[in-house]
């Protein structure tokens, strides 16, 4: 692929070289503003929510399980869900997403 290019690059002049350049420049920013960026993006909410996660609140896992915060432990990023009445479960932060949120979003 790369000793196509350069061959190619070789070959044209002028304008020729100057348009392709312009071309290689225009699909970057299409597949940044299309790719890149919507994906910071959202992982920047995910993030903001998972800082803001308060005790009392309903979350659910990226496992699909879904239950209450009762403690949340920021030294060690534990979040502890309660599933059931008297069943607690532990899990790291990284593993809740908003609710609302299938698995392939985030």
């Amino acid at each position: 692929m790369t000793q196509m290019l350069l061959t190619m690059l070789q070959e044209q002049t002028g304008s020729g070289m100057t348009s392709m350049i312009i071309m290689m420049v225009a699909i970057f920013a299409i597949m940044y503003f299309f790719m890149i960026r919507p994906q910071n993006k959202r992982q920047k909410e995910i993030q903001k929510f998972r800082n803001s996660l308060q005790t009392g609140q309903e979350v659910v896992t990226i496992g699909g399980l879904r239950g209450t915060i009762r403690n949340i432990d920021d030294n060690e990023n534990i979040i502890t869900l309660e599933v059931a009445t008297g069943v607690k479960l532990r899990f790291e932060k990284s593993a809740i997403m908003p609710l609302g949120q299938s698995q392939q979003q985030a």
